[in-house]
C-alpha cells in the first residue's frame, strides 16, 4: 500500500456494551465513545477536521442517523461522511479514516461506529435484504452450522466438539478481564462437558453458547497525520496496511467447486506485500472477528495461512491465550460483544489498544510491535489491517 503520509491511531474510546443500553438515547451512547477517546488522545472536538459516521441503518431503521447524532458526535459544522457496508461497517469506517488523512485531505479524523440494536429488527434487517428466492440460503445471516458440520466430517465429533468449546471458555475469559464487554458469564474448564450438550441448539451444532449475541454499543477512534499524532500522542499505533477482500459478485457457497476463502485471500496479499513470512511468529496479537466460535476456530486456520490441524492444536495447546504465543482476542471477541456497527471497528480499536498499551485489565503480557485485526460481514467479505509499534515508512 503506497501511502502519501503515515497515518496514526491516537485516540480510542468505547461506551459500555450491553443487550439493552436503556439508560440513553442514541446521541447519548455514541457521546459516551467520542469523550473517552478525545480524552485518550489528549485534544479536544475543535482539533478535529472531518467525522466519519457508520452503522446498519435497516437495523434500527432510522434512515440518515448521523443528521441526529450531531447532538452527541460533536459533528457539527464538520465535514462529515456515513459508511454502511455490513457486518464489515466498522472495518470500512477505519479504511476510509485511514485514507482521509493518508491523502492529505484532513489532518485528523474521528471515526464513529455504532449500533442500537434493541431499537429495531435485526433479523428483519437481514432476511428482507436479499432476493427471497435466489438468495434465500443467505437469509440466515450469521446463524449457520456449516462449519460445525465441516469440522466435525474433517476432524471428528468429539475433537472438533471439545475444541470449539475450549475456544469458547478462553473467549470468555479474556472479555471477564474487559469491564465494557457485554457477555461475561465466568465459564469454567468444568462446565465443558455440560455446554457442549445442553446448551440450546440453534442450527445442527452451532449452539446458542457459541453464538455471538447482539450487543447495544458504540467505539469511536481517532486517526491523524503523522506530525498531529507525534504532538498529541507518546505512542501511537500505526497504521501500516489494510486490504479490503469480498466475493460479491461470485458467492458460491454450496457444491464442491474449489473456493478460496475471502480470509485466506486476503492474509495471502496483505503478508506478502509486508514480507511476513511467518504471521504467527512475526505478529504479537490479532483481534479477530469471530461471529461463533466455530467460526473462530476454524478462521485461524484461513487467516495464519495453515494446513491440516495446526490451528486446533494451537488452541488444545492454549497458544491463543491472553498470556499464550499468539493472543488472539484479548478483548473476548464477537462473542462478547457485538454491536454490529462498531463490531469490527473494535477489533481494530483493541489492537492498537495493544500496540499503546493502554487496554488495561486485559493488556498481553509481552510488548505488541505488530498487531492484526480483521472485520467480517455479508457475501464472504473480509477486511484485515495490519498494525504497528514503529512508524511504518
Amino acid at each position: 500500500m503506497n501511502k502519501n503520509r503515515n497515518v496514526g491511531i491516537i485516540g480510542v474510546g468505547q461506551s459500555e456494551f450491553s443487550s439493552h443500553r436503556e439508560d440513553v438515547n442514541q446521541p447519548e451512547m455514541i457521546h459516551e465513545a467520542v469523550v473517552e477517546a478525545l480524552n485518550h488522545a489528549g485534544i479536544t472536538i475543535d482539533d478535529v477536521d472531518c467525522i466519519v459516521h457508520g452503522n446498519m441503518e435497516l437495523f434500527e431503521m432510522i434512515h440518515q442517523p448521523d443528521l441526529w447524532h450531531v447532538l452527541g458526535s460533536g459533528a457539527y459544522g464538520k465535514e462529515t461522511m456515513r459508511i454502511t457496508t455490513g457486518g464489515t461497517t466498522g472495518a470500512t469506517l477505519c479504511c476510509a479514516a485511514d485514507h482521509l488523512v493518508a491523502s492529505g485531505l484532513h489532518d485528523v479524523v474521528l471515526a464513529i461506529g455504532f449500533e442500537k440494536l434493541q431499537e429495531g429488527h435485526t433479523t428483519g434487517g437481514i432476511t428482507n435484504m436479499a432476493d427471497p428466492l435466489w438468495a434465500r440460503q443467505l437469509q440466515t445471516g450469521a446463524l449457520t452450522g456449516m462449519t460445525a458440520e465441516q469440522m466435525i466430517n474433517e476432524f471428528g465429533e468429539d475433537r472438533a466438539k471439545r475444541a470449539s468449546m475450549k475456544y469458547r471458555i478462553m473467549m470468555d475469559q479474556h472479555a471477564m478481564k474487559n469491564h465494557k464487554a457485554h457477555r461475561r458469564f465466568g465459564l469454567q474448564w468444568d462446565q465443558a462437558e455440560d455446554l457442549m450438550v445442553n446448551s440450546p441448539a440453534l442450527v445442527g451444532e452451532l449452539r446458542m453458547i457459541h453464538m455471538c449475541s447482539q450487543s447495544d454499543g458504540a467505539c469511536v477512534m481517532i486517526f491523524a497525520s503523522e506530525e498531529k499524532a507525534k504532538e498529541f500522542c507518546k505512542q501511537p499505533a500505526w497504521m501500516k496496511d489494510h486490504i479490503t477482500v469480498h466475493r460479491e459478485e461470485s458467492f458460491y457457497m454450496f457444491g464442491d467447486a474449489p473456493v478460496v476463502t475471502s480470509h485466506r485471500y486476503a492474509a495471502e496479499k496483505l503478508f506478502e506485500r509486508n514480507g511476513i513470512k511467518n504471521p504467527k511468529k512475526e505478529i504479537d496479537v490479532f483481534e479477530m472477528y469471530d461471529p461463533s466460535s466455530w467460526w473462530g476456530l476454524d478462521w485461524l486456520r484461513e487467516f495464519l495461512l495453515f494446513e491440516n490441524d495446526e490451528h486446533i492444536k494451537m488452541v488444545e495447546n492454549d497458544e491463543i491465550a491472553i498470556d499464550g504465543e499468539f493472543p488472539v482476542n484479548p478483548s473476548g471477541g464477537v462473542t462478547a460483544s457485538n454491536p454490529i456497527g462498531a463490531t469490527a471497528m473494535v477489533r481494530v480499536a483493541e489492537a492498537a489498544l495493544q500496540i499503546m498499551g493502554d487496554a488495561g485489565e486485559h493488556q498481553v503480557p509481552k510488548n505488541v510491535n505488530q498487531a492484526l485485526a480483521s472485520g467480517f460481514g455479508g457475501t464472504m467479505w473480509t477486511v484485515l489491517f495490519l498494525m504497528t509499534r514503529d512508524i511504518p515508512w
